[in-house]
């Protein structure tokens, strides 16, 4: 009688740290500060608009922070009031996507973070003006000859420092992970319908594991094609072929309800509606507003803890420090 009672308390102690193994998502781990040094510096250039032409557009302007890590436009606003041509990817839990942008170009956040400095569309500037910055204001050589143990700045260590603080930028402890975790009072019973018709209507196919979504690729529009003006192609941008056409990284749903307008166009400016068009064209399913209302309300759940932090305070420039051309 003894033994019984010893294995069922184990049992009890063990099901609320394994009762997510059944479910096709996963709590989302907390973002792991590796080299603290590294981290603040990538905050800093992150939040810095002075590596882009203008001295007005920085990470943040695209992937606010304070905004789901998105900027909530259709398309993002680059350069000189460039429009540009997609839909900017929240930059929160982005180091759980097994690669970063839309077409997945970039195969991790290093090679991500030096794109849109030097594209002419977005920051508008080269790597080697970015170095120049940095390398004219002393406070800022000082902290990459701390931190990297080298007295020559490169767009390299840029973009590990940038790499390494968005990789602190995971949301979790949000409602759902809770329910995962054996806390079943922190779902409605609407919640749990939404998730449920989530699951049966084959939707985990693709929006799975910690981020929900993030690790394949998929054709938009599986069922019946996807009528778009957007001109972006998707992988086929990448290989030529056509079978990758329209083919985009599955966006994760962490924190989806922050992260509207949605799909890689920007077309669907409500969860409603983008429930509505996922069900039918990938799918294959006609909701009632009674089920789109059920998985939106799931879909919230998944809001995790947003990054808090403080503002850095950059360093001045220098009299040697090239001047923005914001109307250049």
């Amino acid at each position: 009688m003894y033994l019984r009672k010893l294995v069922v308390a184990l049992l009890a102690l063990a099901a609320p740290a394994t009762a997510w193994s059944v479910e096709p998502i996963q709590p989302v781990p907390a973002g792991k500060v590796k080299n603290p040094g590294m981290v603040e510096l990538g905050k800093k250039l992150y939040f810095d608009p002075r590596l882009s032409l203008s001295g007005f557009i920085s990470c943040n302007s695209c992937h606010n922070l304070s905004m789901g890590g998105t900027d909530n436009l259709k398309t993002s606003i680059g350069h000189n009031w460039q429009q540009g041509p997609i839909n900017s990817p929240t930059v929160l839990n982005s180091s759980m996507n097994l690669a970063q942008f839309w077409d997945g170009r970039a195969k991790d956040l290093k090679a991500q973070a030096g794109g849109p400095i030097a594209n002419p569309g977005e920051m508008a500037f080269t790597h080697e003006l970015a170095v120049d910055v940095l390398d004219s204001i002393p406070a800022y050589k000082a902290e990459f000859q701390k931190v990297f143990r080298k007295d020559e700045i490169s767009i390299g260590m840029v973009t590990d420092a940038i790499a390494a603080f968005e990789e602190t930028l995971n949301t979790p402890d949000s409602r759902f992970d809770k329910w995962l975790k054996g806390d079943k009072k922190a779902l409605s019973k609407m919640e749990l319908r939404g998730y449920t018709l989530f699951k049966d209507s084959g939707c985990t196919a693709c929006h799975y594991g910690p981020a929900v979504g993030g690790t394949s690729f998929q054709k938009m529009g599986l069922v019946a094609e996807y009528d778009t003006k957007n001109k972006a192609q998707g992988v086929a941008g990448l290989t030529g072929k056509d079978a990758d056409r329209m083919k985009f990284k599955v966006p994760t749903l962490r924190n989806v309800e922050m992260t509207y307008p949605y799909f890689h166009d920007g077309e669907a400016d409500t969860l409603e509606k983008a429930v509505d068009i996922m069900g039918k064209l990938q799918v294959g399913r006609a909701y009632t507003m009674e089920e789109i209302d059920d998985i939106v309300a799931f879909l919230k759940t998944l809001t995790g803890k947003q990054p808090d932090l403080k503002m850095p305070i950059l360093p001045p420039s220098t009299n040697v420090t090239p001047k923005p051309k914001p109307f250049g």
